[in-house]
């Protein structure tokens, strides 16, 4: 009887573990199988519109114009913003920032003092800015776990706003883009704080997690107090803006992935072909977004004060660059589209989303949360509306 269970159980074995095989390898087939259909559907119904071979040319052609006018602009965005946030840090300016605005930043968007620093640098300069900030330990370490990812919501409603500010006025503008600058602020706290809740909700041990690690924090203190007793101001000068740069670097590269594949999509979403039709030239696309929100116009004309359904040619060219999505102003202006009230909410929603699809994804995969990319992208997504919906309506108030 012993040998006839032994032998019963040591064939019962094979047969559970290869139909655990058949199983998965049935699930891969079927996975594989609606991938392939996804990819047939996209980019089949983008080839039906503009033709294979022109399809191609324009996705390499604006994957190269991203690249050059994008993506390295952004790198020295990066680096020159690392550099001086080095600086910041090793000359006490971080500390003093968390010790004057601790009061005014935690009960807004329940973040240190010191995150203000990464607002500015963003509102000075674009998204990753505040990646190549949150690199260095010392700004880190006045963080709880949650609230530092949430940093990538943080920074980016404030990204390239002196940009957009300026170019608003340089248009002739000079109350409105401050309206939605407000806009972008209320933005941005809704943003924040949709992401540390999204996180701790998924994440709950989070909450109460330092954001660097202790052990590393006290070994890292004590070598820079030794350093700084034996350099000279030029050296720590020299030194600081060197590795501030070298990280910056690292982030620009980092970047590259996120901003070459989701922008180029978003692109050919967007636009429709050129004055010579589709001939392959980038930035070139079947208009696909702007056709299903021409479909619902109604609501964001409620919501956002559009009486062009062209207009949302802004907020969605926005999520993928919104350097781009400025340059679409001159049309929209030529063509009488644009108003006080857009101008407003282009200020609001450009500053929050400010390119937030095409960065997202590279900014929390440098930080190392790659899987709560969702989180961010629907947490930014709903700040970006709050703040179109406030210009809007405080346009209506106080215009």
């Amino acid at each position: 009887m012993d040998t006839t269970n032994v032998t019963t159980e040591s064939e019962a074995e094979p047969s559970v573990s290869s139909e655990k095989k058949n199983k998965s390898g049935k699930k891969s087939y079927l996975t594989g199988i609606v991938c392939l259909l996804w990819i047939f559907v996209i980019f089949g119904a983008i080839a039906i519109k503009m033709g294979v071979a022109p399809m191609m040319k324009t996705m390499m052609a604006t994957a190269h114009d991203l690249l050059l006018n994008t993506c390295f602009f952004l790198m020295a965005v990066c680096v020159l913003t690392g550099a001086l946030g080095r600086i910041l840090v090793e000359f006490g300016v971080v500390d003093m920032l968390q010790k004057i605005l601790h009061p005014i930043m935690k009960p807004i968007f329940n973040l240190p003092g010191v995150a203000s620093l990464g607002g500015v640098m963003t509102f000075l300069s674009d998204n990753p800015a505040i990646i190549t900030i949150s690199k260095d330990k010392e700004f880190a370490k006045y963080f709880k776990k949650y609230q530092f990812i949430s940093l990538t919501n943080f920074g980016t409603a404030f990204g390239m706003g002196l940009l957009v500010i300026i170019y608003m006025v340089s248009l002739g503008y000079i109350v409105e883009p401050f309206i939605g600058f407000f806009g972008a602020i209320i933005g941005c706290v809704v943003s924040t704080r949709c992401m540390q809740h999204f996180i701790l909700r998924s994440h709950p041990d989070y909450r109460d997690m330092e954001a660097v690690d202790e052990v590393y924090d006290e070994i890292k203190k004590t070598e820079e107090e030794g350093k700084n007793k034996e350099e000279s101001l030029f050296t720590r000068i020299l030194n600081a803006v060197l590795d501030g740069g070298k990280g910056g670097v690292e982030v620009g590269i980092a970047i590259i992935p996120g901003v070459l594949v989701i922008s180029t999509l978003v692109m050919m979403l967007t636009f429709g072909a050129g004055p010579n039709g589709y001939d392959g030239s980038a930035y070139q696309g079947i208009e696909l977004l702007p056709m299903i929100v021409g479909k619902i116009n109604i609501v964001f004309e409620w919501l956002f004060g559009f009486h062009d359904p062209h207009l949302i040619g802004f907020p969605i060219t926005a999520l993928g660059a919104v350097g781009a999505a400025l340059g679409l102003l001159p049309k929209f202006m030529s063509e009488g589209w644009v108003d006080a009230n857009a101008i407003c909410v282009f200020t609001a929603i450009g500053m929050c989303w400010s390119g937030y699809l095409s960065t997202h994804t590279a900014m929390l995969d440098s930080m190392g949360y790659r899987n709560l990319t969702s989180k961010a992208i629907l947490a930014h997504t709903i700040g970006g509306l709050v703040a179109a919906i406030v210009a809007h309506f405080l346009c209506l108030v106080l215009l």
